[in-house]
Formats: C-alpha cells, sequence, structure tokens
C-alpha cells in the first residue's frame, strides 16, 4: 500500500509539473494568429478566424478564444469591428502619423548635445507577453536593452528595448554609448512597418530615478514595434518627462 501511494504521489507531481510548462490555450490561439500574420499568410485587413471557429479549431471555450483576440487587438495586431468580424490591422496606416527618427538626430538639430548611458545590456529569457510581441517561442531568449539619453548633461528619454535575437544575433556586441540602438537596427535590420501607442503616464520609481524627477510630474510614454522585412524586429518603451520632451509631425495631404 505504501509503495503504490508513493508511486501515485509521483505521477500527480509529474501531472501537475506538465501542467505548468503547458502554455495557456489562450497563448496558443495568439501565437498561432501571430504566426499567420509574420509569414504573410494573413495580409493587413485580412479576416481572422472567428470567435467560434477558433472554438472549435483548438477545442476551447468561446471565452478563451475570445481573450485570445481582445490581447491582439489591445496591442494594435487585431482590428475588430461589430457585425463584420476581426482583421489583420493596417501597420502601415498606424504609424503614418509620425515619422521615426533617431533622438540624436533630433537633438543635434536643436543645436544641442546627445549623450547615452548604457545601463543594461543583456540576453534574458522570453515571457509569454514578449512571445506574443516579437512573435517567439516561449523557450527562447532576447536581448534586452536600457539606455538613458541625455540633453547637453540632463535626462531626457529612457530607453527600454527588447530586441528578437534570431535577426540581431550581434546586438549585445554594439556600444550603445556611441551609436543609438535604432540607427544600429536600421543598418542591419532596415524598418519596414512600425505601430505605435502613445500615452501619458506616471513612471514606475526606477524610470523616475534614471530620469531625475519625481514621483508626480507626468511623463509622455511610446510603446514601438518594428519589421523588418523578416519579421518583428524589435518592442520599445520610450519614457521622456513631459516638461522636456514632445511630438510633433507634419503631413502633407
Amino acid at each position: 500500500m505504501t509503495a503504490n501511494s508513493t508511486v501515485h504521489s509521483s505521477n500527480s507531481t509529474n501531472n501537475s509539473s506538465s501542467k505548468k510548462d503547458k502554455p495557456a490555450k489562450y497563448t496558443i490561439i495568439k501565437q498561432f494568429i501571430c504566426e499567420n500574420i509574420e509569414s504573410g499568410e494573413w495580409p493587413q485587413n485580412a479576416k481572422v478566424p472567428s470567435e467560434n471557429e477558433l472554438t472549435q479549431q483548438f477545442d476551447v471555450s468561446r471565452m478563451t478564444a475570445r481573450r485570445a483576440l481582445q490581447d491582439l487587438t489591445e496591442q494594435g495586431i487585431l482590428v475588430r469591428s461589430q457585425g463584420a468580424g476581426t482583421f489583420v490591422a493596417t501597420f502601415k496606416s498606424q504609424s503614418s502619423l509620425l515619422e521615426i527618427r533617431n533622438i540624436s538626430d533630433e537633438i543635434n538639430e536643436r543645436g544641442h548635445q546627445h549623450k547615452a548611458k548604457q545601463l543594461i545590456l543583456r540576453s534574458i529569457a522570453v515571457t509569454e507577453e514578449l512571445a506574443i510581441l516579437l512573435n517567439l517561442k516561449n523557450n527562447e531568449h532576447v536581448f534586452y536593452s536600457e539606455i538613458l539619453h541625455l540633453e547637453n548633461d540632463e535626462p531626457i528619454q529612457l530607453e527600454q528595448r527588447y530586441v528578437n535575437a534570431s535577426l540581431v544575433p550581434e546586438y549585445l556586441l554594439q556600444d550603445f554609448s556611441q551609436i543609438t540602438p535604432h540607427e544600429y537596427l536600421s543598418s542591419v535590420a532596415p524598418l519596414t512597418e512600425a505601430t505605435h501607442e502613445i500615452e501619458a503616464v506616471l513612471a514606475k520609481a526606477n524610470i523616475c530615478q534614471q530620469l531625475e524627477i519625481n514621483s508626480s510630474t507626468p511623463c509622455l510614454q511610446v510603446k514601438r514595434r518594428t519589421w523588418s522585412k523578416q519579421g518583428v524586429v524589435s518592442f520599445a518603451m520610450l519614457t521622456s518627462p513631459g516638461d522636456k520632451y514632445r511630438l510633433g509631425s507634419h503631413l502633407v495631404i
């Protein structure tokens, strides 16, 4: 009886461990959708499977399928239209209001001096969120950099960037106090598409410390994903004090 109980306990532990290692079903659906988009199978404006179709295909509840579609919609990957369905977002049109520029060029054009401090540069394990944003598998690694940009020796922007290691294998070999990540990535994986998400935020304590601001200072935060012809290259969060930085654009219609 004791031996049987021991075996049963061991099997229970193994089953529990297996369940923990297996990705959530809504994550699997999101990866499936992103893979079809990045491969070109589903181009911009293409209609994606409905909640009912995903429910049947992946043998999940409708709530699980709805969560996967809603998450990708909130990330700007999909667009949902009531009564019409869900479609692949038009990435280029989303980014057309903003020109992606090198921050050092912007500062130099104002007649000021740009400096950069490389705070972090390392390889990290991919999280579930990063796997979706960069279209990666859960067991892969990504490169992470944290760069503080200064204008006339005053902190102006904290750049936190996650990079697809398979597309930019030599990213960790660079000195980003001498060249900006944007400048380097543009040379090795030329930008073809981008999405932007812009919002006013109160920065976390560690970001406030880097930017030398107090916790009540409003900040402008830009979340940006960029693509090359090979796929998603990077996801960056750019945080700047609201009283020191602004975004602008010039549209010709």
